[in-house]
């Protein structure tokens, strides 16, 4: 009885496990029916492939394998063959990524396998710069364009002009952009779009009764318009500006003064008496 009931706890224990790392991981996924169908559909190899025409050679993708990362993302591997004939052996290419757990691509690397030899990509890395500044397409774009143009250049070296493996790169970057598209979040599309800009806001400065009211925004200030100043006694506004004369009130002569507002702008000004 007790050992039926520990195998018991024991069972849904791992249950428990599996479903909560069910939902840890099923945030990020890759869509296959979206990735397969421009390429003609998993059709062939016991629908595990699909081939397809792209520069007068002709190619197959597997279905890729996932698998978690631990951010709570995901690595994915994609084999890719140039199909060369009855009589001549296939050439074959990987393509690897790594989409990090919001579905942006955080690495790629690349490797073909032509006659033994192998020859394979840099590992292709996001940068600071890179994530802060571009959106998550733009950001495929530089990390695949990157990852492709350091492949050709290193077949280049190897002198190889034979067509259909010449183009392989091509190949692999079709396979690439697909890949990138078919990248789900809970299901939905990644947004091709970019970051959003910040704003700079900042608080809104509230000057005293009758001076001006100013918005402080970040690394700039930008003044509103005024408020007129009230009217005191023994003061007559100036129409041509801000500044106001003062009444005289005897014959003498009395000292410059100046009266200054908020943010230095001057309000009114007492002026001498004499000629």
């Amino acid at each position: 009885m007790f050992r039926n009931d520990f195998m018991k706890r024991l069972i849904q224990m791992g249950l428990v496990g599996m479903l909560a790392w069910s939902a840890a991981h099923a945030e990020v996924n890759i869509d296959e029916i979206a990735f397969g169908e421009p390429l003609g559909g998993w059709v062939k190899k016991d629908h595990r492939a699909a081939e397809y025409p792209l520069s007068g050679a002709t190619y197959r993708t597997f279905k890729p394998e996932i698998t978690p990362t631990p951010d709570g993302g995901i690595f994915v591997s994609v084999r890719i063959d140039h199909v060369r004939g009855w009589l001549s052996s296939n050439d074959h290419a990987t393509l690897e990524i790594t989409v990090d757990p919001i579905g942006v691509i955080a690495s790629a690397q690349s490797k073909i396998a032509i006659q033994g030899q192998t020859i394979a990509s840099d590992l292709i890395q996001e940068t600071a710069d890179v994530g802060s500044s571009l959106g998550p397409a733009d950001h495929a774009v530089k990390i695949g364009g990157d990852m492709v143009a350091n492949l050709t250049s290193k077949m280049l070296r190897e002198r190889i002009v034979e067509p259909g493996r010449v183009s392989f790169p091509a190949a692999i970057r079709h396979n690439y952009n697909l890949l990138f598209q078919s990248i789900r979040v809970n299901g939905t599309k990644v947004s091709i779009g970019g970051p959003p800009v910040a704003k700079p806001v900042g608080p809104v400065v509230k000057a005293p009764k009758g001076e001006k009211t100013v918005k402080a925004v970040e690394k700039t200030k930008v003044v509103e318009e005024a408020k007129g100043p009230e009217k005191q006694p023994g003061k007559t506004p100036d129409k041509s500006g801000p500044a106001s004369k003062e009444a005289p009130s005897n014959g003498t002569n009395s000292s410059s003064v100046l009266e200054v507002g908020a943010y230095g702008v001057p309000e009114s000004v007492n002026l001498p008496n004499g000629k």
